[in-house]
C-alpha cells in the first residue's frame, strides 16, 4: 500500500511540474488562461476549447491519492467527483463532513466555488473541511497553503496560543474565487467517522413562515447531522433532518418504510424503481392527517444508507428532471417512465443535455443566500414573479467578509457592521423554467438579482450573473483586498472573478439559438444525443456506493 501511495504521489508531482512549466510560460508572456476540467456543474454559457483563449488542462488530476485512517484525512486531486471520494473513504469507515449532493461535483470545484449542503449548518462550506491546498500560482510557483482557520483552532487548543498561517490570506481568498488566484492541484480533506445509516425524519410545515422557523430550530438541535427542507407551495413544506446511526431499529419501532411487525428495510433512492427523493418527501407528508402538531412533530421516518442519503437528490436533480417531462409534454410523468428513462435522469446526464440543447439559456438555476428575516419576503417574490415551485431550503454557516462566498446582511444593518450580522443564513434554491424569449429571460434574472440585493442576500457564482462591474465589487467590499492578493501571488494577468462569471446582458438578450435547436423537440433530442455521447450513464450504472444490503 505504501508503494502504491508513493507511485501515486510521484505521478501527481510529474503532472504538477508540467502544469507549472506551462503556466510559467503564460506568465512570462502575460497571457491569461482558463482551466479545462473536463466537466462542469455550472449553467453559465461555457467557454469552448478551440477558441483563442489559452487553456490549462487539469482533467487528469482525478485521483484520490490516499486515505489515512489515523489522521482521518484524504489526499484528493481537484477533479475527483464526490461519488469517487465517498467510495474511497467509506471502506475506511470515514466520510467527508461536507458532501455535495450531486455525485459529479468535484473536490476542486467545491473549493474554488461555493459548496454548501445539508450538513453546512454544522460544518460550514466545503473549503472549511480542507486542511491544506496545493496550488500553482499565476506565475507558475507551486505552493502548499494550510487552512488558517483550522490551524488557529488547533494551535489554540493545544498550546493556548495562536499564530498566523503563512499565506493564510491566499487560502481564504482562493476559496470561492473560481480559480482566479491560482490553479488548485491537490487538497487534503478532513474526514470524520462514518455510520451505516441516516435516520431521516420528515416534518410537515403548513406555511412559508413555519417552514423557515422550523429549519432554524432544527439547526439548534445538537442531535441533527443534516438539515434541509423543500417548499412545494405556500402551504406545504417538508423539513428533513438526518441523524447518523449504525443500527436499524428493532421491528417494533415505527418507520415509514415497513410495518411494525416486519424487519425494518432501509430506504434507497439510487435504483431505477426507487422514488425520487423529493417525490418521496411529498408523498410522506401529503395527507392533511399527517400535519405536524407540537406533541407529534415527526410525520414519517426512514433509515437511509449513508451514501444513498448523501446522493439522494441525484436522480431527478432535485426536481429539475421533471422539467424534461414538461419539455417533452407527450411523455407521461410516472414511475414507469422514470424507470424507463432512468439513465438520462441523473445529474451528470442532465447537465450534458441542458448545455447541449441550449435550454440552459431559458432555465432559471439560482442558489440564493438570504437572511432568515427576509427569506419569506423573497419566497413570496419568486412565487409571484417566477411561479417556480418547489424551492429548496438549506441552512448554512455564514462566512464573514472579505470573501467571494455569499454572505448576507440583516435588514436595518450596514454590510460593514459585522457584529450585527447573523451567524447563519438560508440558502434558497430557485430552479425552474424562465421566459422563452432571451430579452425577457435576462430581464427576469436581473430583476431577481436586484431583489436579492435589496433583501440583503447574495447569489452563488455557478449560474447566470449579470451584475455590472461597479455594483459587483461594491457588494464584495470593494476590490482592493482582492487586487492586493492578485498582485502578491502573481495573478494580475488572469481573468478576475467578475470576468469569469459575468454574462453581458445586451449580448445575451439579443442572442438567438440556432433555429433548429430552438424548435421543439429537436433541441431536446440533440441534448439527449450529446449526453449519450458522454457515456456518463455508465458512471451511475457502475457506482460502488449504491446500497447492496448488509
Amino acid at each position: 500500500m505504501t508503494g502504491n501511495i508513493t507511485a501515486a504521489l510521484e505521478r501527481h508531482a510529474t503532472t504538477v511540474t508540467r502544469l507549472s512549466s506551462q503556466i510559467s510560460s503564460y506568465y512570462a508572456a502575460r497571457l491569461p488562461y482558463r482551466i479545462f476540467h473536463g466537466s462542469t456543474n455550472s449553467t453559465r454559457p461555457p467557454t469552448q476549447k478551440g477558441t483563442n483563449t489559452k487553456f490549462v488542462d487539469i482533467s487528469s488530476l482525478n485521483n484520490v491519492l490516499s486515505v489515512d485512517r489515523a489522521t482521518k484525512t484524504a489526499l484528493v486531486e481537484p477533479n475527483v467527483p464526490m461519488d469517487k471520494l465517498v467510495e474511497a473513504t467509506l471502506p475506511h469507515g470515514l466520510v467527508p463532513p461536507i458532501v455535495m449532493e450531486f455525485p459529479g461535483i468535484t473536490a476542486g470545484g467545491g473549493f474554488a466555488g461555493t459548496a454548501g449542503e445539508s450538513s453546512s449548518f454544522r460544518h460550514g462550506f466545503f473549503d472549511d473541511t480542507v486542511r491544506e491546498v496545493e496550488m500553482v500560482l499565476g506565475n507558475g510557483e507551486v505552493v502548499k497553503v494550510k487552512n488558517p482557520d483550522l490551524s488557529l483552532r488547533e494551535a489554540s487548543s493545544s498550546t493556548g496560543t495562536a499564530t498566523a498561517t503563512e499565506k493564510g490570506d491566499l487560502f481564504r481568498g482562493a476559496a470561492g474565487a473560481v480559480g482566479t488566484l491560482g490553479t488548485t492541484t491537490l487538497l487534503e480533506v478532513q474526514l470524520m467517522d462514518a455510520k451505516k445509516f441516516v435516520k431521516t425524519e420528515y416534518k410537515r410545515a403548513n406555511s412559508v413562515a413555519e417552514a423557515i422557523r422550523m429549519v432554524r430550530e432544527e439547526t439548534q438541535n445538537a442531535e441533527n447531522d443534516y438539515v434541509d427542507g423543500i417548499l412545494f407551495s405556500k402551504d406545504h413544506g417538508v423539513i428533513v433532518t438526518g441523524k447518523l446511526v449504525n443500527e436499524l431499529p428493532p421491528p417494533s419501532s415505527s418507520s415509514s418504510s415497513s410495518s411494525s411487525s416486519s424487519p425494518i428495510k432501509p430506504q434507497t433512492f439510487s435504483g431505477p424503481w426507487d422514488p425520487w427523493f423529493y417525490l418521496h418527501c411529498q408523498s410522506q407528508t401529503l395527507s392533511p392527517s399527517t400535519t405536524t402538531t407540537p406533541n407529534s412533530p415527526v410525520v414519517a421516518t426512514d433509515y437511509v444508507p449513508l451514501a444513498e442519503y448523501l446522493f439522494r437528490y441525484d436522480r431527478g436533480g432535485f426536481w429539475v428532471g421533471a422539467a424534461a417531462f414538461q419539455y417533452f409534454s407527450w411523455v407521461p410523468f410516472n414511475r414507469f417512465t422514470r424507470w424507463f428513462l432512468d439513465d438520462f435522469l441523473h445529474t451528470r446526464m442532465m447537465y450534458r443535455a441542458l448545455h447541449g440543447s441550449g435550454e440552459s439559456a431559458r432555465f432559471v438555476v439560482q442558489d440564493i443566500a438570504m437572511p432568515f428575516e427576509t427569506s419569506e419576503e423573497f419566497i413570496n417574490y419568486t412565487s409571484s414573479s417566477l411561479g417556480i415551485w418547489p424551492l429548496w431550503l438549506c441552512p448554512l454557516k455564514r462566512r464573514a467578509p472579505p470573501t467571494f462566498h455569499p454572505h448576507t446582511t440583516r435588514p436595518g444593518t450596514a454590510p460593514s457592521d459585522e457584529k450585527a450580522q447573523d451567524k447563519m443564513m438560508l440558502n434558497i434554491g430557485v430552479w425552474g423554467w424562465g421566459p422563452d424569449q432571451p430579452q425577457e429571460f435576462v430581464a427576469k434574472n436581473i430583476e431577481l438579482e436586484n431583489k436579492v440585493h435589496e433583501l440583503g442576500g447574495m447569489k452563488w457564482f455557478y449560474a447566470h450573473t449579470y451584475y455590472e462591474q461597479e455594483k459587483f465589487w461594491k457588494m464584495y467590499g470593494g476590490r482592493e483586498w482582492y487586487d492586493q492578493l492578485r498582485k502578491r501571488y502573481g495573478a494580475e494577468h488572469l481573468p478576475t472573478v467578475w470576468d469569469k462569471i459575468h454574462v453581458d446582458a445586451d449580448k445575451a438578450g439579443k442572442k438567438q439559438r440556432h433555429w433548429l435547436l430552438a424548435k421543439k423537440p429537436i433541441g431536446g433530442f440533440y441534448g439527449i444525443w450529446k449526453s449519450i455521447q458522454s457515456k456518463d450513464y455508465f458512471l451511475h450504472r457502475k457506482a460502488q456506493w449504491k446500497w447492496k444490503g448488509e
